[in-house]
């Protein structure tokens, strides 16, 4: 029971925080220990349980996540944060990553997505506890976790495609069926706008992951329909 790695889920809607523990508790090693709905209360249960790590929303009642890092890092130097949110602005994502977040999850989020970080993480905790000493490759796979995951462009995207974005959009595309997705089906799933999922998709084009056809109803108007390419 030592080994378990202890969790303490800070999410405001009651409904999310629940799913999030059903997937924390699926995940052998792992069990959820609290639930906090703000910032305030996360504080006190930081205080009287000190988990392993928290799994942490940018978006509270009484402050932003952000704020709470900073918090943990200034008092509980061996408490880890994985960010589980919707929020992808720039200042957002660089307080947290300035902060030590260990990853950052798009909402709306896979229990594939999240199984592979908190493995990731079970992983790095691992390597930590079982070597006095690392190897410069051990060493440089604690901080290349993701450089295996599926279909990140992320190292690589051109001007005005925006790493967090395109990972969402990825994630949607995943689950096209063989009726394909237009760019408007796609704005509804992901919250983008049309135009944004259009560029994307189109960004995915020439990178062979996504193929378009025109398909006409009928009523004979035809519409682009984009479709995922199978390896």
């Amino acid at each position: 029971m030592s080994d378990l790695i202890e969790v303490l889920i800070v999410e405001d809607d009651p409904r999310i925080a629940e799913i999030h523990r059903r997937f924390t508790e699926k995940i052998e090693g792992f069990k959820v220990i609290a639930t906090a709905t703000t910032g305030e209360q996360a504080k006190e249960w930081l205080e009287v349980v000190q988990p392993h790590l928290v799994l942490l929303d940018v978006y509270l009642p009484d402050m932003k996540g952000v704020e709470l890092i900073k918090f943990i890092r200034q008092n509980f130097q061996e408490i880890d944060v994985i960010m589980i949110t919707a929020a992808s602005e720039v200042d957002i994502v660089s307080h947290a990553l300035r902060g030590g977040a260990f990853d950052y999850i798009i909402k709306p989020l896979t229990f594939d997505r999240f199984k592979e970080s908190l493995e990731n993480y079970q992983h790095k905790i691992a390597k930590l506890k079982g070597n006095q000493e690392l190897t410069p490759e051990q060493i440089e796979s604690l901080w290349n976790t993701r450089a295996k995951t599926g279909m990140s462009e992320a190292n690589d995207s051109p001007k005005g495609i925006d790493p967090l974005t395109l990972e969402k959009i990825l994630r949607c595309i995943e689950s096209i069926g063989k009726e394909g997705i237009t760019a408007e089906a796609l704005s509804a799933e992901s919250g983008v706008s049309r135009s944004t999922a259009r560029r994307y998709l189109e960004y995915l084009i020439s990178k062979k992951s996504v193929y378009a056809e025109l398909i006409y109803g009928n009523v004979g108007r035809p519409e682009r329909r984009y479709f995922r390419v199978h390896s």
